[in-house]
């Protein structure tokens, strides 16, 4: 008896399972990946709302975040040491980063910053933020920098939390000085390293 001939409509494909998994641990792991980008837009406008709070006219240019308030200054910078706390054979200590940001008078600022990662990916840092004003001094300052790192691929993505297409959110403290046109930062990366970038304003 022959067996009947399975048809499929024009236009439609079926998925085959990925070799050594489960519908089931498919399923989970889309649904931590959707998870991870719903918390990551969240994480985003959050600061956006907290760092920029105006409000938006139906009209207004979609440059609204930054309405009310000048550049005050621009800088670029770069690494000058980075040290792991918990060092492992394969990281990397030598990020080459480079960066650019622009500060508004009332110490908001965005920036991005590229760089080679702890294992030597290249990655990137776009992000928003603010400074304040650190032990009565003119010079010395803290600033906390939010937004979405792009970079950490197999086989270390999971060195990130919320990093399952490779961009996740994070918040990243630092303690700068500056002296006229110069300035240096010390910025804690998470629990797991420190760096130190030096760079220019114009």
């Amino acid at each position: 008896m022959a067996h009947p001939r399975h048809t499929r409509e024009p236009g439609y494909t079926v998925a085959a399972p990925v070799p050594g998994t489960t519908c089931g641990e498919q399923r989970s792991s889309t649904v931590t990946a959707e998870n991870s980008i719903v918390i990551g837009i969240f994480i985003m406008m959050a600061l956006l709302a907290a760092f920029f709070p105006v409000s938006v006219q139906a009209d207004e240019s979609p440059l609204w975040l930054l309405k009310g308030s000048e550049i005050e200054k621009r800088y670029l910078f770069t690494s000058l040491y980075t040290k792991h706390y918990d060092p492992e054979p394969d990281h990397n200590n030598d990020p080459n980063m480079l960066g650019f940001e622009n500060e508004y008078e009332n110490n908001r600022l965005w920036g991005l910053a590229m760089f080679d990662n702890s294992f030597g990916q290249e990655s990137e840092y776009l992000y928003v933020g603010q400074k304040w004003r650190a032990f009565e001094s003119d010079n010395w300052y803290y600033k906390v920098t939010g937004g979405l790192l792009h970079g950490y691929e197999e086989p270390h993505e999971d060195k990130i939390p919320l990093n399952d297409f490779g961009v996740a959110p994070v918040i990243i403290p630092s303690i700068g000085y500056r002296n006229k046109a110069f300035f240096a930062e010390f910025v804690q990366l998470g629990l797991s390293a420190g760096m130190v970038t030096v760079g220019v304003s114009f």
